[in-house]
């Protein structure tokens, strides 16, 4: 009696992709662009600190309205929040696996020494757990103001001004951008490579923006804490 064989099925085409080293860096790659854009917009809305409360704490209520009266009241917000959210587990749970596919494929000992890699690089796996420390961290501070003793509902710049006077808070939080430059900066060339950007024509100037917009943002980022622990703002 013939027994009936069970034919498998065919992975999908986006399992597929997850599962190869390739997606990965891919996936990596997207993401790791998502959040660049966002933390562009980011730096530019806190910038928006150095020209005083009104004009600051007026940023803090209009991106809760964006998009009214179409959408509600933070539905834009919560949908920006959502997909970074998505982007940050993806990015992270990629680089975690390409971490452990890269040292499982090493071997035990090297007969010679392998070049040395530039700080950035050597330094991409411990700068993302830092960042990913900061972010709960920044969140708990600024967004749910579970950690900020004197902060106030509705009054975003009074609540970073009270969280960046804080010296420790101030350290923790240029650490963590000085990370995050270098992360950018290896980041941004890396994505450009994986998704076909990268010529040897090209590279020079990929080599120059992704410098340039790590610059920018450590710059950016650090200026606010630097503002207020000097007092230009208050």
């Amino acid at each position: 009696m013939a027994l009936a064989t069970r034919t498998a099925r065919p992975p999908s085409l986006i399992g597929s992709v997850w599962r190869s080293t390739v997606g990965k860096k891919a996936v990596m790659a997207v993401t790791g662009l998502i959040m660049l854009a966002y933390l562009v917009a980011h730096m530019m809305g806190n910038l928006k600190v150095f020209f005083g409360a009104g004009e600051f704490n007026h940023y803090g209520h209009w991106i809760r309205t964006v998009g009214e009266p179409f959408l509600h009241r933070e539905w834009f917000l919560w949908a920006a929040r959502a997909a970074l959210s998505v982007s940050v587990v993806l990015h992270g749970v990629a680089a975690y696996q390409l971490s452990r596919r890269d040292l499982a494929a090493r071997p035990a000992k090297y007969v010679h020494k392998r070049p040395r890699a530039s700080y950035a690089t050597r330094t991409m796996r411990w700068g993302g757990v830092i960042l990913g420390l900061f972010v709960v961290w920044h969140i708990l501070d600024l967004t749910t103001l579970t950690v900020n003793p004197n902060a106030e509902e509705g009054r975003p710049y009074e609540n970073l001004v009270a969280s960046f006077d804080r010296w420790y808070v101030s350290a923790f939080y240029i650490a963590a951008m000085l990370a995050l430059g270098l992360h950018v900066r290896h980041g941004f060339w890396s994505a450009a490579q994986t998704l076909g950007a990268g010529s040897p024509r090209r590279d020079r100037a990929l080599k120059l923006l992704a410098n340039g917009l790590a610059a920018l943002l450590t710059c950016g980022f650090i200026a606010v804490p630097v503002g207020v622990l000097t007092g230009v703002v208050s």
